[in-house]
């Protein structure tokens, strides 16, 4: 029998409040039928206001949806329903059954496609148009940069209090769009919301960053690969898993879903999930975007281990990685939270981490016995030796509350990212040793 989910981490794959409320009232029995699962795909019909039932199919792996109700939400509310249904009543959905035709040809027509673009992927490429464009597009970005650069120093040199000829920074991040370099765009944009106080280092980690990008020739290749990521080149996920990769049996250890970051798109959405090799001892990265109206599509569970195969963004300090092969199903991970770390030992790592990577804003951390504590200057975990302040900005007071509940004062583990402006909280893991997401609405 398969590891069926817990209800928060199916909770947390839907698009928004609303339709997690209406999921809830599809988790019963009574308006299913024809429901099964063979631990691949889980598939119904949910009766609805019509003569004819919807018909509601999900593949697990991915996860992936199919449902023929009109909604533009993805995943929609039968989806989650029947979902849940699965997950808090085993009885209503029989293991070990055949998937009704309809579900199996969506699911054949779905593993067909998905043979389809790796066929693809491996046809030929032409070597000297893709070198043609790459100096192309270098050389576009090394202007780009050298702009920016002046730019910055224009600003200084007329001094951070004087705002007479400061305009907003949107129209130089829309020159770094035209000079096919997103990441400065992004670090360029966030500029207008930086407090003054913090303006002086902002700026000189931007002109750092900068100058690298018209030095990437003189960089080590590591360093230079991080410069690359940073400024906006990407590498595609084809190109990654025909290169070295990374087997292992990954924790996860939580997820985070949330607006996309830069660009200004609210309409899309992100979702971040962290891994830990249990062999390795490597922590990984994976991000998966969803359209409007759509949560994006990979998700793994919560404290669930998945053997699989990853590969790494080039970088000083590789983190990002793209999913490969999977051998298996997510299974339950080993009783008890993840080994992690005293606050001073934290501190430590994030130090080692910024000096391979200078622009590394945060690094994935677990904190061991730690308890949160609210005082005048706000939240904080302390281990009794040491302290560190939470990130309040990427964190919203319920989860906070929360994670304060599930401590009860008593020492917890707590897994998040540390970074210069504190500790962001993502999963706890309680007194049964069972993780708690403290991201989910």
């Amino acid at each position: 029998m398969e590891e069926r989910w817990s209800t928060e981490h199916i909770l947390s794959l839907a698009p928004d409040a609303a339709s997690q409320k209406a999921a809830g009232k599809l988790s019963a029995p009574a308006p299913w039928s024809a429901a099964g699962t063979d631990g691949a795909a889980v598939w119904g019909e949910c009766r609805g206001s019509g003569s004819t039932p919807y018909r509601t199919v999900v593949e697990l792996a991915t996860p992936a949806y199919q449902c023929s109700c009109p909604s533009r939400k993805f995943p929609c509310k039968h989806a989650l329903g029947l979902l849940l249904l699965w997950s808090g009543s085993p009885a209503s959905v029989p293991d070990g059954a055949e998937p009704v035709d309809w579900a199996a040809e969506w699911l054949k027509g779905r593993q067909e496609r998905a043979e389809q673009r790796a066929v693809r992927a491996e046809a030929p490429a032409d070597p000297a148009a893709a070198r043609r464009r790459a100096e192309k597009r270098s050389a576009r970005v090394a202007a780009g940069a050298a702009e920016l650069r002046l730019r910055l120093a224009d600003r200084v040199r007329h001094g951070l209090a004087d705002q007479s000829t400061a305009g907003p920074w949107e129209d130089v991040a829309a020159r770094m769009v035209d000079a096919q370099a997103p990441g400065l765009a992004t670090r360029v944009r966030e500029l207008d919301a930086v407090p003054q106080q913090g303006l002086l280092a902002e700026y000189a980690m931007l002109h750092l960053l900068a100058t690298a990008a018209t030095r990437l020739d003189e960089l080590p290749a590591p360093l230079a690969a991080t410069v690359r990521a940073r400024v906006g080149y990407t590498t595609e996920t084809a190109e990654l898993l025909a290169g070295p990769t990374v087997r292992d049996r990954w924790q996860v250890l939580g997820s985070r879903i949330s607006p996309m970051d830069g660009g200004g798109d609210e309409r899309l959405t992100t979702r971040r999930l962290w891994l830990r090799g249990a062999k390795t001892g490597r922590p990984a990265l994976l991000i998966a975007f969803g359209r409007p109206g759509q949560a994006p599509e990979l998700a793994l569970p919560t404290g669930q281990v998945v053997e699989a195969e990853l590969a790494y963004h080039p970088g000083a300090r590789p983190l990002r990685a793209v999913l490969g092969t999977r051998y298996g199903a997510p299974a339950a991970a080993p009783d008890g939270p993840p080994p992690g770390l005293a606050v001073a030992e934290a501190v430590a790592g994030y130090g080692t981490a910024v000096a391979d990577d200078p622009w590394l804003d945060a690094w994935p951390t677990v904190l061991t016995e730690v308890v949160p504590v609210l005082s005048e200057e706000g939240w904080h975990l302390t281990d009794g030796r040491h302290t560190v302040p939470v990130h309040r900005a990427a964190v919203p007071e319920t989860a906070l509350w929360r994670l304060a509940a599930v401590s009860t004062g008593r020492p917890l583990t707590v897994f998040g990212e540390y970074g210069h402006r504190g500790f962001a909280p993502v999963t706890a893991w309680g007194r049964d040793g069972r993780p708690i997401g403290l991201t989910t609405a």
